[in-house]
């Protein structure tokens, strides 16, 4: 799909381009467009920040996590340690 849409605006591209030439492109439709793709280019910015943000938010959370584990699994070893010095 992603490749088809990219066909898509490429020729919908190299059509504008030769209409340009011919100085037959309508400015108001090239216009609309252009202010049309950055309103898209915009709001996929944001989303990007978005998921980025949430990404950002577990890696941190993942590695608090794996901080107690250690601290945990440190803390038995060494009490196991402890108990078999004693014995």
């Amino acid at each position: 799909m992603k490749e088809f849409l990219k066909k898509a605006a490429q020729w919908l591209l190299q059509r504008e381009e030769e209409l340009a030439k011919k100085c037959a492109i309508n400015l108001e439709d090239l216009d609309r467009q252009i202010k049309t793709m950055e309103e898209k280019k915009e709001e996929l910015e944001r989303q990007c920040r978005e998921n980025l943000d949430e990404m950002e938010r577990i890696i941190v959370k993942l590695r608090w996590i794996k901080a107690e584990e250690m601290k945990r699994c440190d803390a038995s070893k060494e009490s196991d340690s402890e108990g078999k010095d004693q014995q």
